[in-house]
């Protein structure tokens, strides 16, 4: 696992039809609110978003695989009451230096990587290791419901359980409605 993941491996894993986005490194300064208080921070996007749009999140399951120990899944997070996409991730998963518990709950697909962890007490730590701006694609355009090109916000980064680097993350927000 890498300690600093790149956004064209991670999203690499999952290809779009059209080719990957294009994506700028930025400082977290350069990132506008509301998207700056969304991504900025060491929590778990799952609480996050839910937190910012008053309502739960449920993970749709775009594509997956599996590797002996290596699982890697590409999501959009749902929200519960209107099921608008919100958010689009893609991860990477040491399944060895998870419980037996905590892989079964992940590989069933069916909630959210951080709701897994924390209903699970996994004991872990969130560390961004950069910030995105990017340019969508038709696919990410499609996903998140864009009338018009602006530019997303993202984070890379990678979560610790149990003190050792189990988890790379890329997430994208989908545009915040006005």
């Amino acid at each position: 696992m890498k300690q600093v993941p790149e956004f064209a491996t991670l999203y690499g894993r999952f290809p779009d039809a059209d080719g990957l986005p294009s994506a700028e490194s930025i400082p977290s300064y350069e990132i506008p609110e509301p998207y700056r208080a969304l991504l900025v921070h060491h929590h778990h996007m799952t609480v996050t978003v839910e937190n910012f749009y008053a309502d739960r999140v449920e993970v749709r399951v775009l594509e997956s695989r599996r590797s002996g120990s290596e699982y890697a899944r590409k999501i959009l997070l749902e929200l519960a009451g209107n099921r608008r996409v919100v958010q689009l991730g893609v991860v990477g998963i040491d399944l060895d230096l998870l419980s037996p518990a905590v892989r079964d709950r992940i590989v069933a697909e069916g909630t959210p990587l951080g709701r897994v962890l924390i209903e699970h007490n996994v004991l872990r730590e969130v560390h961004p290791t950069g910030y995105l701006r990017i340019a969508p694609n038709a696919s990410l355009r499609n996903w998140f419901g864009m009338a018009v090109d602006e530019p997303l916000y993202g984070r890379l980064g990678v979560i610790t359980a149990d003190g050792r680097p189990a988890i790379e993350v890329l997430e994208i927000l989908a545009p915040v409605p006005a």
